[in-house]
């Protein structure tokens, strides 16, 4: 059974960082995008960072040059997030799309149940 588990998610002071972890199991790899989201209360999820198999990594302009995605070489996946602000507060969830590169919450097949983030100001 394929599966996502976050961890890491916390309490932080704005300009601080988190490291969130997303362990995968039950999945056989090809050319699937892995993804981090984001939803704060009352918005919609959002989009922060991808990785493609090939290697190739993506982020939401809101977050580049803070975050950072990458990969342990197996199965897990990991966000690093350093300089946080209040705005960065939401829930966060791990995600894989099948079909590839994506940006898109619908693009997404499989969530994990989310880690909270809270960033105080």
């Amino acid at each position: 059974e394929e599966q996502l588990v976050e961890s890491g998610g916390g309490l932080v002071q704005a300009g601080g960082s988190l490291r969130l972890s997303c362990a995968a199991s039950g999945f056989t790899w090809f050319d699937y995008a892995f993804g981090w989201f984001r939803q704060a209360p009352g918005k919609e999820r959002e989009f922060v960072a991808g990785l493609r198999m090939s290697g190739n990594k993506y982020y939401a302009d809101s977050v580049k040059d803070r975050f950072t995605i990458s990969r342990d070489g197996g199965a897990h996946f990991f966000l690093q997030m350093n300089d946080l602000k209040s705005d960065d507060t939401g829930t966060y969830y791990c995600a894989v799309a099948r079909r590839g590169y994506s940006r898109q919450p619908r693009d997404f097949d499989l969530w994990g149940q989310g880690t909270q983030v809270t960033v105080s100001s």
